[in-house]
């Protein structure tokens, strides 16, 4: 048994020596010491031996487990550092190769001119107020002095989900919804998303809207005139040329349309402006009492304005892109400009 234990002790640590790799090593090691190993084997034989043999067989073994694990170790660590050096010597860095850009994203230009509009209008004290996109029929229109016959109805391009249920067609239902919470005064700016059976260059079955609206005592068509045209002037520079037409809108009265000198010619005359010098900009009016009426607004004491302009027209106008399409087909040739 002793002569065996020395001969196996020689071939284990030359088998170690041999290994090249991790994986042999292993092999080695479960060759030695595993189930069917050969020391394993070996040890079986000891219950043959007499009582004076067994400990100093035992700590033979002993000894040759403890000579095994620590050159085992050894070979071990040798055999990671030269994978390590190898790799190293393989994997050169090119230091000269250009480095590898973060790309970095940009909002897209109708939240640009979004943030940019409630900006303003937050520092004229409007309050920002959403609603639900899929919206009652009262909401989007009989509140607003759309009645079911209304030809007005005809106008809006609607898609009906149910009788009662449409897309909103603009964002004026956040107007009925939110003075139906709020008692006079109200000041509210309120952007979202709307929905029309339009599609052509300049229009898109869906796009954004922002509404404003102001309720108190004793306004007058004069503060609409005054902060809409301090809008302008904040959004599109200071000296803007700005004109109120006579427009019509159910849900207000007397209703206008306000012009701006075309940002693109000064007001001179172009292919964008038809040759007018003016662009359209936005609709606005003195809310209707029959709106007040749907939302129990005392019409006697309260009076109010409100207004609403499209947000891809003026991302159109302030950065001079000619084809609305091109705000969500989101190419990012377009969109990284931004």
């Amino acid at each position: 048994m002793k002569q065996r234990l020395e001969q196996l002790q020689q071939d284990v640590l030359a088998a170690l020596l041999k290994a090249d790799d991790e994986k042999s090593l292993q092999d080695v090691k479960v060759g030695f010491l595993g189930k069917k190993g050969t020391l394993t084997e070996l040890m079986k034989g000891m219950r043959d031996l007499s009582a004076d043999e067994r400990p100093m067989i035992g700590s033979l073994v002993n000894t040759l487990k403890d000579q095994f694990e620590s050159s085992f170790i050894e070979r071990q660590s040798i055999l990671r550092q030269q994978a390590i050096d190898a790799k190293l010597a393989n994997e050169k860095i090119d230091v000269t190769l250009p480095g590898r850009r973060s790309t970095s994203g940009s909002k897209h230009p109708v939240t640009l001119v979004t943030e940019e509009i409630v900006d303003i209008f937050s520092r004229l004290g409007f309050m920002v107020e959403e609603g639900p996109e899929i919206e009652q029929d009262f909401y989007n229109f009989e509140a607003l002095n759309i009645p079911k016959d209304h030809p007005a109805r005809d106008m809006q391009d609607t898609f009906y989900i149910t009788d009662d249920l449409v897309l909103r067609t603009h964002t004026s239902p956040v107007q009925i919804r939110t003075m139906m919470r709020h008692k006079p005064p109200v000041r509210v700016i309120a952007p979202g998303t709307v929905y029309r059976r339009d599609s052509d260059l300049t229009h898109s079955p869906m796009f954004h809207q922002i509404e404003g609206f102001l309720v108190d005592e004793k306004v007058t068509f004069g503060d609409l005139k005054g902060i809409l045209t301090h809008f302008l002037n904040e959004f599109f520079g200071e000296g803007l040329a700005v004109r109120f037409r006579p427009s019509f809108f159910p849900f207000t009265e007397p209703s206008a349309e306000v012009d701006i000198a075309c940002v693109i010619c000064g007001g001179e005359g172009c292919r964008v402006c038809s040759k007018t010098g003016w662009l359209e900009i936005l609709g606005c009016g003195m809310i209707d009492p029959a709106v007040f009426n749907s939302v129990d607004y005392d019409t006697e004491a309260y009076s109010g304005f409100a207004f609403g302009m499209g947000l891809e027209r003026i991302a159109m106008l302030k950065y001079g892109v000619n084809d609305l399409r091109l705000f969500f087909e989101n190419d990012l040739r377009f969109l990284k400009q931004f």
